[in-house]
């Protein structure tokens, strides 16, 4: 049987307002991850290492660092038709931006048209995972589903975070309801102590895609949602089906790492992210070269630990330091530093997550933060030392405790 055509259409236009300030200057997608990479390098690597290479990015909030990057980090040879076309909200139906991420979709219906695929595969574009998406177009297609909606087993007692997929006893392959952050959902037959939660990936028959967001249009009641109105469509109908994450085997995952999967949606989150990357055995493994996660090669030097001021030494434990870092006399422990960034004497940074740039002088504390491109950390300032100065300094400082500084705010010693 030959391969089908697939499309891939990565919905990457969300506003991330609980990533704020991550996000006041960007959209989602683009904010950094892991020192090397944007947040839509993992579902794009996922996608072209699992071979779909024809694959349209739909932007809308903020998306001028987003574009640029797909641009610049994302060239495709169109020597076999390959691409992956960044697509701004077009207005094609009327003088308004997009109304969810199902309107999306209908509004972008011509670059269905034109490519007129077998399959469309839908993912979203902020997430940290590894999948092997071939797998799930392929188990698709042998169900006889016209949507296949990606789970991953969580806990019962996280249900009420997550849009819950209940399955068809006589066959679990089959969604029976689909459920918004239910608070008493029925576990899984196989563990009693889980429940499927919706991934937000999703394979669809190419017609039955497009009839599901053009009948959506029409409906008054509708928040024209991918999650919220188009499955439970397709589940009323009896035509959903599920794929379980614990199934999919992407070469060279460790027993750790195998189902990790991560919503980066909160600054919590995104913090704890960072932290399941640096540990000796990490939770998610960066150093799986047979399914590399891909980004932009940026010219930087290799990274430099050199002697500070009156015989400082730099070192770093249990971190990732980037290209073009120097760590010139300063301490870095259990942190994440982007590329660019310098460390300078005395300094000691921990627990904290540095992007592109920033600079923290002598004698300077950073711990249990997040701090933006380019902020500037003078000598002797303290940055999550004390939450209550660091509200009263305009940052943001988190439930748990971690303190974040913006793009272009000001750090006082």
């Amino acid at each position: 049987m030959a391969a089908p055509n697939v499309l891939a259409i990565v919905l990457a236009g969300g506003e991330g307002k609980r990533l704020m300030p991550l996000t006041a200057d960007r959209a989602k997608p683009a904010v950094p991850f892991g020192g090397n990479y944007r947040l839509i390098d993992f579902a794009l690597s996922n996608l072209v290492n699992a071979g779909y290479r024809k694959i349209v990015v739909l932007t809308q909030y903020k998306s001028h660092s987003l574009d640029r990057h797909v641009s610049q980090a994302w060239r495709m040879s169109n020597l076999f038709g390959s691409y992956i076309a960044s697509v701004p909200a077009q207005q094609r139906l009327g003088k308004r931006w997009y109304l969810g991420s199902a309107d999306a979709i209908l509004q972008s219906l011509n670059l269905v048209y034109d490519e007129r695929p077998d399959i469309v595969v839908v993912v979203g574009a902020d997430h940290v995972y590894r999948m092997d998406f071939r797998q799930m177009v392929e188990d698709h297609i042998l169900s006889g589903a016209q949507c296949t909606v990606a789970a991953i087993r969580q806990p019962v007692s996280l249900a009420n975070q997550f849009g819950v997929i209940e399955t068809d006893p006589a066959d679990p392959r089959r969604i029976s309801a689909f459920l918004e952050k239910p608070s008493n959902p029925r576990p899984l037959a196989d563990s009693p102590e889980e429940v499927l939660a919706s991934m937000g990936n999703y394979v669809f028959n190419t017609d039955a895609l497009i009839d599901a967001v053009t009948r959506d249009a029409e409906r008054v009641d509708s928040a024209h949602d991918m999650g919220g109105d188009i499955v439970p469509d397709f589940v009323e109908r009896g035509l959903a089906g599920v794929y379980d994450f614990k199934d999919n085997d992407v070469p060279g995952a460790t027993d750790r790492d195998r189902a990790y999967w991560r919503d980066v949606g909160t600054l919590d989150s995104y913090y704890e992210a960072h932290q399941d990357l640096i540990s000796v055995l990490p939770v998610f493994n960066l150093y799986n070269y047979d399914w590399p996660i891909i980004t932009a090669q940026n010219f930087f030097p290799p990274a430099k630990f050199v002697n500070g001021w009156q015989g400082t030494y730099g070192h770093a434990v249990n971190s990732i330091i980037s290209a073009g870092v120097v760590v010139s006399g300063a301490l870095v422990e259990k942190s994440i530093v982007s590329p660019g960034a310098r460390l300078d004497s005395w300094a000691h940074v921990s627990d904290s997550v540095l992007l592109d740039n920033v600079q923290v002088g002598r004698n300077a504390v950073v711990q249990r933060a997040i701090i933006d491109k380019n902020v500037v950390i003078p000598d002797d300032a303290r940055v999550g030392v004390d939450a209550e100065e660091d509200r009263a300094r305009g940052f943001t400082v988190t439930k748990s405790g971690i303190t974040v500084v913006g793009k272009g705010q000001r750090v006082t010693a």
